[in-house]
């Protein structure tokens, strides 16, 4: 156990070093070392440049032997990630893991599949089946997916309108949100509690 903490600390660590320039990040959930949060930008001259995703990443006690678990907390219109649940159809978080991959290029490989999706083998069939038979419209609908879910900022002040509506200052609301890694009900809690 000692062993595998030491990995997940050091992939952790590895990511944290370039965080403000990468296109991919993470951070812990609850201080939970095998609970991430990944964050990825959406690929320049996509359908989803502009926007930032989300991904949930629980690491299993057999890793790096088996694969993180990972499932799209942003909703995103693409053939490989159901447009309903986040779940992902990308091979290296399957039957094509090994223990030299990591959880970092586990993130860039997501991304990658940004780029270039497999309509042939989909996890959402009715996304698959429009990027099939009419591209203009998968990339109009992909793109308005990103505007309506994949805009943090937009998001955040989502939340604080919520908060002030509520009736605690704007103030109040940014710091109980940041508290709370965003979290609306965390942050009801920290406000009501203080």
């Amino acid at each position: 156990m000692d062993a595998l903490h030491n990995r997940i600390n050091k992939e952790f660590q590895e990511l944290q070093k370039n965080k403000k320039d990468a296109s991919v990040q993470v951070r812990l959930v609850d201080g939970n070392i095998r609970h991430w949060k990944g964050r990825i930008k959406g690929p320049i001259d996509t359908c989803y440049q502009g926007g930032t995703f989300d991904v949930d990443i629980i690491i299993p006690e057999d890793y790096p032997f088996k694969p993180p678990k990972m499932k799209f907390d942003t909703k995103i219109w693409h053939p490989n990630i159901s447009s309903q649940t986040g779940a992902i159809c990308l091979d290296i978080l399957k039957n094509e893991w090994t223990p030299a991959l990591t959880i970092r290029t586990a993130l860039i490989s997501l991304q990658a599949l940004m780029c270039e999706p497999v309509p042939d083998d989909p996890q959402d069939a009715v996304v698959a089946k429009q990027y099939m038979e009419n591209i203009n419209l998968f990339n109009q609908t992909a793109k308005h997916w990103v505007e309506e879910y994949a805009n943090p900022e937009r998001d955040f002040q989502k939340k604080i309108k919520e908060l002030v509506d509520m009736g605690f200052s704007e103030a109040q609301a940014k710091d109980a949100l940041l508290k709370s890694n965003e979290d609306v009900e965390k942050a009801i809690t920290f406000l009501v509690g203080s």
